[in-house]
């Protein structure tokens, strides 16, 4: 952001005021202004890239969007809403992606996070007619060499995805009593234990 753009923001930020392209007056806003950024503004401001005044009045409630990499779960359900949002685009009915090719999904690292993914399941759309997205409609970064290994690696993380899920509903239909969530799933108390543990399941509330 250059300098003279970080004035007008900081502008508006504190006299709530703000100049229209062409216009000869002000104008007075009551809007409430969200700063989206892929950098580090700490940072900025010690090397002098970012003015500290702008810094603080932007940073008042903070949200931080971990990359797609570390939220592997949420994957499912982007890949769902995505489809929904091109089967209308292109007038398809594509039902959903494979097994294997979930796998692939939920083994690749995304550095490009949700755009990223939403650009391969794009790609797919145009050479997938009906059915599911398979391997096969998944673009080369994704299925080269290794891509076995990969998939292998995806697909233990899908099912322990899948677990967790189904561990959350029971505990969630039996008011977090584990006792009862163990006996509808038919495992012992220790075992559920002993999953959620590795699958990293919290009890509501705590």
């Amino acid at each position: 952001m250059s300098a003279a753009l970080q004035v007008r923001l900081l502008r508006v930020l504190q006299e709530k005021t703000y100049e229209p392209l062409g216009a000869t007056h002000s104008e007075r806003t009551d809007a409430r202004i969200i700063v989206a950024t892929n950098r580090d503004l700490a940072r900025e401001v010690q090397q002098g890239r970012f003015r500290e005044d702008l810094y603080y009045r932007v940073n008042v409630v903070r949200v931080e969007l971990p990359p797609l990499r570390s939220r592997k779960e949420d994957i499912p359900l982007l890949l769902k809403d995505r489809i929904t949002h091109f089967n209308r685009l292109h007038q398809k009915a594509i039902e959903g992606v494979s097994a294997e090719g979930l796998s692939l999904l939920m083994a690749h690292d995304w550095p490009g996070n949700v755009r990223e993914l939403e650009n391969v399941i794009e790609r797919s759309f145009i050479l997938c007619r009906e059915g599911l997205i398979g391997i096969e409609h998944l673009p080369e970064e994704l299925t080269m060499r290794g891509g076995e290994q990969r998939a292998s690696a995806g697909m233990g993380r899908a099912r322990a995805l899948v677990e967790a899920q189904v561990i959350r509903a029971a505990l969630d239909r039996h008011h977090q009593n584990r006792a009862a969530a163990a006996r509808e799933l038919g495992i012992h108390r220790s075992t559920l234990f002993r999953k959620m543990k590795k699958l990293g399941i919290r009890m509501a509330g705590s």
